[in-house]
């Protein structure tokens, strides 16, 4: 089956397992539907993901999947990232804390990895990085580890509160008592708003932020199509923290947070995370993964621990095709670029942010 062509194309009405090929998701209507049978789909793996990264950055999709009869059986998704800068790979996926290969019942996990990179080479891919190890993926190694952290909702919005610790609960009524508010929206006015404390936060991290029409896309593709909120914590009309969030059947994600720091003391953060989790609970989901957090930040990860999270390792896998073997990577977070980034005027860094993000992933 020809790269890029409808995956409908190659489901049979046969009951057999059919050799993973490439497909592209965004092709045909039915995409979703067939993803949403799947137990470990994530938003990640449908549609919506892919519509963001591809026309926010062109990246385009290269993704393996297997069928058994018409129902989805394995899938492994892939973005080519195509760069003057750092050359073209394949990466599962970019802007993606994780995301692993669905494989399982009439599925083979290693034909997915075979098809990969054999796709990987006809298209002279550099690299071929997948963010979730997978042992299926034969002769490889971790490449890069992260934490990733997860809350359970099920056991209600009261043993939850008594879950978060001390200094948490503390902050938690310290912004009710301080009268702020915290609302949910899904429009692109939100969306506006959680942009001009993202740039802000950002610059005092050392980093450029991600272009606004990146978070426009999120808005139009993941939003509008009921898979997400802004979470925005306000004192009065002011905007001190806000926070996007995406989900996926029971799960929900939270994907990026900011804040202005000149209101820290008001612990707007604090309130924040413990209305958007009362809101995953209430509309029935099962559990808010945190995202990834880096090794080396420990602030981060004892405000997710002190949650209530439960924590994992999280690694990724990395295959460079010149030297044919697995490679270890480094998280690129910290580095003598921050204190130039924190340097930058605003307009400056947005047009950084704007440069050099499609030259990413």
């Amino acid at each position: 089956m020809p790269v890029n062509a409808p995956a409908a194309a190659c489901v049979s009405d046969k009951n057999e397992n059919a050799a993973p090929t490439v497909v592209d998701p965004l092709q045909y209507p039915d995409w979703d539907s067939l993803l949403a049978a799947h137990p470990q789909s994530s938003l990640f793996h449908g549609s919506a993901w892919a519509r963001v990264l591809r026309d926010t950055y062109g990246h385009q999709p290269f993704y393996v999947a297997q069928f058994e009869g018409k129902r989805l059986a394995g899938l492994l998704p892939l973005l080519e990232v195509s760069s003057r800068l750092t050359g073209r790979r394949g990466v599962s996926l970019p802007f993606t804390d994780s995301c692993f290969s669905l494989h399982g019942e009439g599925s083979d996990g290693r034909a997915l990895y075979q098809t990969a990179l054999a796709t990987g080479r006809s298209r002279r891919w550099k690299y071929l990085e997948c963010r979730g190890w997978d042992a299926a993926w034969e002769g490889s190694s971790p490449s890069l580890a992260f934490y990733s952290h997860a809350i359970d909702l099920r056991v209600g919005p009261d043993q939850l509160f008594r879950g978060f610790d001390g200094p948490i609960r503390r902050g938690v009524r310290k912004a009710q008592e301080g009268g702020l508010r915290v609302d949910f929206d899904s429009g692109m006015d939100a969306m506006r708003t959680y942009y001009a404390l993202h740039c802000g936060t950002r610059r005092r991290h050392g980093l450029p932020p991600q272009p606004l029409r990146f978070f426009q896309n999120i808005q139009r593709h993941v939003m509008e199509s009921g898979q997400g909120f802004v979470a925005t914590a306000r004192l009065g009309k002011q905007p001190l923290a806000a926070a996007v969030f995406f989900w996926h059947g029971r799960q929900a994600l939270y994907k990026y947070g900011a804040s202005d720091y000149a209101f820290q003391q008001l612990r707007p953060n604090n309130l924040l995370m413990w209305s958007a989790i009362q809101h995953c609970a209430e509309r029935g989901l099962r559990s808010l993964n945190l995202g990834r957090t880096s090794l080396s930040n420990e602030g981060l990860r004892r405000f997710k621990l002190g949650l209530g999270a439960v924590e994992e390792k999280l690694q990724y896998a990395k295959y460079d095709f010149a030297s044919k073997q697995f490679v270890t990577d480094v998280d690129r977070v910290e580095g003598w670029f921050n204190r130039v980034f924190a340097a930058l005027p605003l307009p400056l860094l947005r047009l950084a942010g704007a440069i050099l993000y499609p030259q990413l992933s």
